[in-house]
C-alpha cells in the first residue's frame, strides 16, 4: 500500500517562508494527481495546488497563487511546496495527497504556523 511521508513544517514570521517535503513509497506505475492540501482549525480541508506525475501545468488556489510553487522530482517519489510571503492566514495542518482513479492516499500532515 502507498504510503506518504511529510516534512518542513513549523514556526515561522509573517513575511518568512518554508519548503514542505512530501515522500512516497509503494505506488504502481500510474498517472497520479499530486496534492497539497490545508485545514485550518474549525474549517475545512481545501485544496492549496495539483501537479500530475507526468508533470503538466501546475494549479492553485487563488489564495497562494504568485506565492507557492508545488513541484516534484524526476523519480516522481517526492513533491514539494515552497511556501513564500506567509501570512497568518495560512496557518494549518498542511497534508500530501496522492489520487488515482478516485482513490486517495494522505500522509500524516504537518503543521505551519505563521505568528508574530
Amino acid at each position: 500500500q502507498g504510503r506518504l511521508v511529510e516534512s518542513g513544517g513549523g514556526l515561522v514570521q509573517p513575511g518568512g517562508s518554508l519548503k514542505l517535503t512530501c515522500v512516497a513509497s509503494g505506488f504502481p506505475a500510474a498517472t497520479w494527481s499530486m496534492n497539497w492540501y490545508r485545514q485550518a482549525p474549525g474549517k475545512e480541508r481545501d485544496l492549496v495546488a495539483q501537479i500530475t506525475s507526468l508533470g503538466g501545468v501546475a494549479v492553485y488556489a487563488d489564495s497562494v497563487k504568485g506565492r507557492f510553487t508545488i513541484s516534484r522530482d524526476s523519480t516522481k517519489t517526492k513533491l514539494y511546496l515552497q511556501m513564500n510571503s506567509l501570512k497568518p492566514e495560512d496557518t494549518a495542518m498542511y497534508y500530501c495527497n496522492w489520487r488515482y482513479n478516485g482513490v486517495d492516499y494522505w500522509g500524516q500532515g504537518t503543521q505551519v504556523t505563521v505568528s508574530s
